[in-house]
């Protein structure tokens, strides 16, 4: 079985930085797309940022500029650079993973448990 796990997380200024990461572990034979999900509190989980396995990134429009994800597939890794972070930023952020767990063509989601981040003066 695999494993997902987020650190990086805690308490950021405004205008400062963060860098987010999480691990996999377990039986991964292939990463595919590989995202960033946030949640504040009251509100309803909301996707943050997409890379897929040719290195292609998305975001949503409320980050796009001021985050940046990336992956390292021989670490089995996805991060979330998070520059000039808002109060609107604040949430628990939860890494997503789509993983090759036999062969064949067995793929299978991951979610994290989350990660807290604070951003507040």
């Amino acid at each position: 079985q695999v494993q997902l796990k987020e650190s990086g997380g805690g308490l950021v200024p405004p205008g400062g930085s963060l860098r987010l990461s999480c691990a996999a572990s377990g039986r991964i034979l292939d990463l595919g797309d590989m995202e960033w999900y946030r949640q504040a509190p009251g509100k309803q989980r909301e996707w943050v940022a997409r890379i897929e396995t040719n290195g292609d990134q998305f975001y949503a429009d409320s980050v796009k500029g001021r985050f940046t994800i990336s992956r390292d597939n021989a670490a089995n890794t996805v991060s979330l650079q998070m520059d000039s972070p808002k109060p609107e930023d604040t949430a628990v952020y939860y890494c997503h993973a789509i993983i090759m767990i036999a062969y064949g063509g067995t793929y299978r989601t991951f979610w994290g448990q989350g990660t807290q981040v604070t951003v507040s003066s």
